[in-house]
């Protein structure tokens, strides 16, 4: 998948640089704990951001088959991350995407690997 596959929701973002998607809810409490954490990277210039609330877009939603939020997407240069990111072992993102909120170490960590 490449940025430009939501351009077909109204979606757009930087084409160059680390881009994250982050499709969350109001509702949603490890969205909130996320959220501000994505926020702090993006106002120091480690990436950009896509906040969308997964009410506002159904359409993307079921098209990318998300069940769960928060779940992130991970671009680099306006194309999906095909690579897996481990942190400790574990897979933190696999193809692009990461489902459920960690706190700021892992994320930082992820950032610097993508």
């Amino acid at each position: 998948m490449e940025l430009e596959d939501l351009k077909k929701f109204g979606i757009e973002g930087a084409k160059k640089g680390k881009l994250i998607v982050d499709i969350s809810s109001e509702w949603c409490e490890p969205c909130k704990i996320l959220s501000p954490l994505l926020e702090k990277f993006r106002d120091k210039g480690l990436i950009n951001l896509i906040q969308i609330d997964l009410y506002q877009q159904p359409d993307l939603v079921t098209s990318l088959g998300i069940t769960s939020v928060p779940t992130l997407l991970f671009f680099k240069d306006g194309k999906l991350l095909e690579k897996e990111i481990k942190i400790e072992g574990y897979i933190m993102v696999k193809n692009g995407v990461m489902i459920g909120a960690t706190g700021e170490l892992i994320l930082k960590e992820i950032i610097k690997q993508m």
